[in-house]
């Protein structure tokens, strides 16, 4: 088992970030770790070889994102061949972990491919994303988790947002037992950080920490450049969630 670095007794700041502006924000405001992405505006794909180079080279640790397509968790054997091979490949890169979630027809973890990527992952971290929010008893995904050797799981217990899914989060911390790290995600703020703390017991919280931004051409939008605005990662914003995590 493999597992990042804290700072001991304060529950460790993860930002997720999709571009080099991210990067530059998470150093300078200080965030403990990285989660990076390609598409955040999708959820979050594997970043591309550059980037990832660039974000590892930031001294900050890295936790790369493998997810080979949009949409749903269930993979066929070319997904699953390709994002072996990504996970593979970031490790040499020297990312700190890599961030992976799949699932079976029947609302459970696919308890197979997550063992093929674990070993995939050997001799770094390994994070299982908010894909257990869709599986039918996101807790008992927890022991399967943690029986697989993977060192942290990402979740909002199963609801919209991390602060709906506290009373799970905390259940899901519980059967952890301290076999691994449960990351608090998803509308993670400064307002709510340090309550969202105290009532899960996490030691590790995760936020996006951005800014909506239009962009300044309508066109972008019609033509399908984009989903929706800009999020812009704010240094203030991680900054101020930083303060939260201090407070609680």
């Amino acid at each position: 088992m493999v597992m990042s670095p804290v700072r001991a007794g304060t529950p460790l700041l993860e930002i997720c970030v999709d571009d080099a502006d991210g990067v530059a924000a998470v150093v300078a405001a200080g965030g403990d770790r990285i989660e990076l992405c390609g598409a955040l505006g999708l959820g979050g794909l594997t970043p591309s070889a550059a980037l990832v180079a660039h974000a590892v080279a930031s001294g900050v640790p890295v936790h790369a994102m493998v997810r080979p397509r949009d949409g749903d968790f269930r993979y066929d054997a070319a997904d699953v061949a390709l994002a072996t091979d990504e996970i593979r490949r970031l490790a040499k890169m020297g990312v700190a972990g890599v961030v992976v979630g799949a699932m079976a027809d029947d609302k459970r973890l696919d308890l197979d491919i997550l063992a093929r990527w674990r070993d995939a992952a050997a001799g770094i971290a390994i994070v299982l994303h908010r894909a257990i929010d869709l599986v039918a008893d996101p807790v008992t995904a927890v022991e399967q988790a943690a029986a697989l050797g993977y060192d942290h799981v990402l979740t909002s217990g199963g609801a919209a947002t991390a602060q709906e899914g506290a009373d799970v989060i905390a259940r899901m911390v519980t059967a952890a037992r301290g076999r691994l790290s449960i990351i608090a995600g998803s509308g993670v703020s400064a307002d709510n950080v340090a309550t969202l703390i105290a009532r899960t017991g996490v030691d590790a919280v995760h936020a996006s920490a951005s800014v909506r931004e239009d962009w300044g051409d309508s066109r972008v939008l019609a033509m399908g450049f984009a989903a929706g605005p800009r999020h812009r990662t704010s240094v203030d914003r991680i900054a101020a969630i930083r303060r939260g995590i201090g407070e609680g």
